[in-house]
């Protein structure tokens, strides 16, 4: 089966907001409950042969070090987090189309989710201990 398929059956199963956005794009959308306190929208592509995953985690926000983002990708499996120029903080993965089946789809999309969930954590732990 090709991966285009794989992930659209994947992501047609999933409960929630789920949306075709091309061939081989797809977007979704978590509720607040399912991912740190806010909805999360996550989109997944297939392009170059990976399966990429994003997810924008969290505003960019006082108190938040982006720099600790470095230590933490040395930690991290199949994702990583990044910074753009304004401070806004986004979750990224890859995986090769070749490896693409339900598990690892799952996988992806899992890591994804507790990236954002640990992002959106600590800027809610730092936001405490800057107004105590």
């Amino acid at each position: 089966m090709a991966a285009v398929d794989i992930v659209q059956a994947y992501v047609a199963a999933l409960p929630g907001e789920t949306r075709r956005l091309g061939h081989a794009e797809w977007g979704l959308t978590l509720p607040e409950a399912s991912a740190g306190g806010h909805a999360l929208d996550m989109s997944l592509r297939i392009e170059q042969e990976l399966l990429r995953a994003q997810a924008f985690a969290l505003p960019a926000q006082e108190g938040v070090e982006p720099w600790l983002l470095l230590h933490w990708n040395r930690q991290t499996r199949i994702v990583r987090l990044a910074c753009t120029r304004s401070g806004d903080i986004w979750v990224h993965g890859d995986l090769p189309v070749a490896a693409v089946d339900e598990k690892t789809v799952d996988r992806l999309l899992g890591l994804v989710v507790e990236g954002a969930i640990a992002v959106r954590s600590y800027a809610a732990s730092a936001s405490s201990a800057s107004s105590a």
